[in-house]
C-alpha cells in the first residue's frame, strides 16, 4: 500500500471519529428534554381544525351576493357544486362587498377556509371568528370577483398558501387520525 493511501485513510478515519464525537457531545448536552411538538395551548386560546381537507366533499360552503348584480350568489353556488363541494341556499348578504370576496369562518373551518383561498387566488379577505361555531364557511362576493381558479391555478396557489396556519388566539388541534 503506498504512502498517500495510507494517509487518505488515517485522514478519513479521523473524520469519522471526530463525527461520532460530535453528535455524542451533541446528544449528551441537548437541554430540549422536555420539548414535544406544539407544546400545548396557552389558556384562553381556541382549538382550530387547521387540516387541509383532502376531499372538496368535506367543505360546506354558504355562498352571498355582496354585489349590486342580481344571480351572482346562485352562480357561483353552482361553480363550487361542480367542484364537487357541499353548498347551502345561496343568500343576499347586507352589505356591499369590495373587493373580490369576503370569507367568513371558525375554528372548525380553518382548514377548509385555507383551501378555498386558493380558489380565489388568495385575493379573497379573510374574517376569522373564534366563537363562531361548525364548518360552514360563508363568501360573500365582491364587485371585484370575476371567476373561481382553474384546478392548475387553485394547485398552484395552493403551493405559495404553504400550509394552513392558525388564526391569532387559536391553537392547532390534534391531527384526526384516519380509522
Amino acid at each position: 500500500m503506498s504512502f498517500a493511501r495510507v494517509r487518505a485513510l488515517v485522514v478519513v478515519g479521523v473524520l469519522a471519529v471526530a463525527a461520532v464525537v460530535f453528535v455524542v457531545v451533541a446528544l449528551v448536552r441537548d437541554t430540549q428534554g422536555g420539548a414535544v411538538a406544539g407544546g400545548g395551548c396557552p389558556d384562553g386560546a381556541v382549538l382550530a381544525d387547521v387540516t387541509l381537507p383532502d376531499d372538496p366533499q368535506d367543505v360546506t360552503i354558504k355562498v352571498l351576493n355582496g354585489t349590486d348584480q342580481p344571480g351572482v350568489a346562485d352562480n357561483v353556488s353552482n361553480e363550487f357544486k361542480n367542484r364537487r363541494f357541499k353548498t347551502q341556499k345561496p343568500d343576499e348578504d347586507k352589505k356591499k362587498i369590495d373587493g373580490v370576496a369576503v370569507m367568513r369562518y371558525g375554528p372548525e373551518a380553518v382548514g377548509s377556509a385555507w383551501l378555498l383561498r386558493a380558489y380565489f387566488l388568495d385575493q379573497v379577505k379573510t374574517e376569522y371568528n373564534p366563537k363562531r361555531k361548525g364548518k360552514v364557511v360563508d363568501i360573500s362576493i365582491g364587485k371585484d370577483f370575476q371567476q373561481l381558479a382553474t384546478t392548475t391555478e387553485v394547485n398552484q396557489s395552493l403551493v405559495e398558501l404553504g400550509e394552513p396556519q392558525t388564526p391569532p388566539g387559536a391553537c392547532a388541534a390534534p391531527a384526526k387520525k384516519d380509522s
